[in-house]
């Protein structure tokens, strides 16, 4: 016994980085949606915290310079414009300053003093500060270091004057900085929690449970097609929600029905295969009965002879080819030069078609021919005569008698076999699904396999069959095939 084929199928291995992605990274969409929501907020609020330490200096330090330009008019009221040290230092100190300058036609002077100052403060224009310098400022205010000394220049609002400039120290404003930083990220929390659960609330409910049940929905479709709660139910939204519910449930209608017409293809295939067997005997009985009656001598029965023995032969053929049918196989055709007229009639003979009933009107010459398998093209013609004559005695009409015309014309390297009766025409619920198997029919009594074996034929043949018109006063049947 040979060893057993190895199985080549690759193991499925799990790399520690999607690991720990996925411990990471929650795989579900609401999560995730909740997560991003949030981060995104963080991120607007991040990109608006530097312009808003930036103001929050800015009016600091303003404030710091209209204190100081109000403490200095003391000095103006001041005999020879000096004060004693004295009120020199508490006006500095109720200001929050530790020196006052102002300049005046390009003479600076220096209008309240402090102590000498060991190390060179960093300046702060704010009459028209940079926009790099001015988002940088907190910044430098914040990682300066401790014992930094501030330089402020501004525009005077209480005396005439180019500039008034201040120099303070730091660390008040460093600390108001960082509890003003603090606040921020509060709020920028509590923002991201709030936004992020509103935004999260939102999508959920317009969003993500719609899609989680359509999920579930193509989950038990997937399970059990014929479980009625795979359904999915129609909300009658009108956006894309609403869109892939409708393509859904057109889907799975569609789906329903294939392997409704699967499951009853399996059924006719395996009745047939039941039957054939049997049938095969009874019909070779009924060949070697034929035999025996050619011996008769009979000249009536001579002549009808050829016709049972043709009908006993394509009955086993059909029986085997809706046995074939029923497996989705089908023979591959042999086309060769057929006469359409004889082919036609003899298909019309085997319909049902005659002079007293339906009768055949074919506007053909002996000369004209298609390429064809003959049995498969037998088979095509008599099903399209045999449902026109059952449809025009279905609905007859008394002042029309009935008749199928058929014609041959030529549309480049395509023959084109028309075909037209008068009778009621197709229906036209039954006309988007008449070539389907099991569906096409209207008739109590007919399987609807005729027109679809008709095409799949006409198909192999590299050709099609389609119905071009139908109505009231008939329908046209064209079988194309390639010349």
């Amino acid at each position: 016994m040979a060893d057993a084929a190895p199985d080549l199928k690759p193991a499925r291995v799990t790399s520690p980085a999607r690991n720990a992605r996925r411990f990471f990274w929650p795989g579900g969409l609401s999560s995730r949606l909740l997560i991003l929501t949030c981060l995104f907020v963080v991120l607007s609020q991040l990109l608006i915290l530097a312009p808003s330490l930036a103001s929050y200096e800015e009016r600091w330090l303003s404030e710091r310079v209209r204190l100081a330009e109000l403490a200095s008019t003391a000095v103006d009221g001041a005999p020879g414009r000096k004060v004693s040290k004295g009120l020199s230092k508490q006006l500095l100190e109720g200001a929050g300053v530790v020196s006052v300058a102002v300049q005046s036609d390009g003479l600076r002077r220096l209008l309240l003093a402090g102590p000498r100052m060991e190390r060179t403060p960093y300046l702060v224009d704010l009459r028209d500060p940079n926009p790099a310098a001015w988002l940088s400022a907190p910044f430098q205010t914040l990682f300066g270091g401790p014992d930094q000394m501030v330089r402020v220049v501004a525009a005077p609002q209480f005396r005439q004057a180019d500039f008034v400039e201040i120099v303070a120290p730091d660390k008040v404003l460093r600390e108001e900085l960082i509890a003003y930083l603090w606040r921020l990220v509060a709020v920028t929390l509590f923002t991201s929690i709030f936004a992020g659960g509103l935004v999260y609330l939102s999508l959920n409910a317009f969003l993500v449970r719609p899609m989680q049940r359509i999920t579930r929905a193509m989950e038990r479709f997937r399970a059990d097609p014929e479980d009625p709660r795979a359904q999915v139910g129609l909300s009658g939204r009108r956006d894309e929600v609403g869109r892939a519910e409708a393509e859904l449930d057109r889907m799975q209608t569609d789906v329903r029905t294939a392997l409704q017409s699967k499951a009853r293809l399996a059924a006719l295939g395996e009745a047939v295969a039941k039957i054939n067997h049997d049938l095969r005997n009874m019909l070779t009985s009924a060949q070697i009965a034929s035999e025996r009656l050619a011996q008769s001598g009979d000249p009536s029965v001579t002549q009808a002879l050829p016709r049972l023995e043709r009908a006993l032969d394509r009955a086993v053929t059909l029986a085997t080819d809706v046995l074939a049918y029923g497996k989705t196989q089908e023979a591959v055709p042999r086309p060769v030069a057929v006469p359409l007229k004889a082919a036609l009639e003899a298909a019309a003979e085997d319909a049902g078609l005659s002079p007293d009933g339906v009768q055949l009107e074919a506007v053909l010459t002996p000369e004209d021919q298609v390429q064809a398998d003959p049995d498969q093209l037998h088979r095509i013609l008599l099903n399209l005569l045999r449902n026109a004559r059952e449809a025009i005695e279905s609905a007859p009409k008394p002042e029309v008698r009935g008749a199928v015309s058929v014609t041959l014309q030529r549309d480049g390297t395509t023959l084109v076999v028309q075909m037209v009766d008068n009778g009621p025409g197709v229906p036209e619920r039954l006309r988007p699904r008449l070539f389907q198997p099991f569906a096409g029919s209207g008739r109590s009594g007919s399987t609807g396999l005729g027109l679809a074996i008709a095409r799949e034929l006409a198909q192999a043949h590299g050709g099609d069959l389609r119905l071009v018109q139908s109505s009231d006063e008939g329908s046209v049947f064209e079988l194309r095939l390639p010349d």
